[in-house]
């Protein structure tokens, strides 16, 4: 069973080893000392953690019509690039920054331009994962 140290735990929540070191000292995130003194965080606890936290981080506007599509990023357009048949959207959610090619037409019609409120969502057949 993996641990994690309080740097790598940091990285993979994408905040500071200090914020880290706070919630484990609160209690909020637990974490085993070793014998050299040193803090680790059990894998499994951490990958509860993780998800816990990330409830309700990226939430549906209101009126928002519900949805099978799980992964939804509510962000602000940044970027907008029009060509003739396609758009290139950008758009920034809290950390992620999200891609998006669409018809011109759709970008239009919907009046998508920088500095709107959007949802992004993301279903695909396939998501490659990677280990570090």
């Amino acid at each position: 069973m993996p641990s994690y140290s309080m740097g790598v735990a940091a990285q993979l929540l994408r905040v500071s080893p200090e914020t880290v070191r706070r919630w484990a000292e609160s209690g909020r995130l637990p974490a085993d000392r070793a014998p050299d003194g040193s803090r680790a965080v059990d894998g499994v606890v951490l990958a509860a953690f993780a998800k816990e936290r990330a409830a309700g981080t990226h939430p549906l506007p209101p009126g928002t019509t519900l949805t099978s599509v799980r992964n939804s990023f509510a962000g602000i357009v940044t970027a907008v690039r029009l060509d003739e048949v396609a758009a290139r959207v950008e758009i920034q959610s809290g950390p992620h920054h999200v891609v998006s090619v669409v018809t011109r037409e759709s970008v239009e019609q919907l009046g998508i331009t920088v500095g709107s409120t959007v949802t992004a969502r993301v279903k695909s057949t396939e998501v490659h994962v990677a280990l570090p």
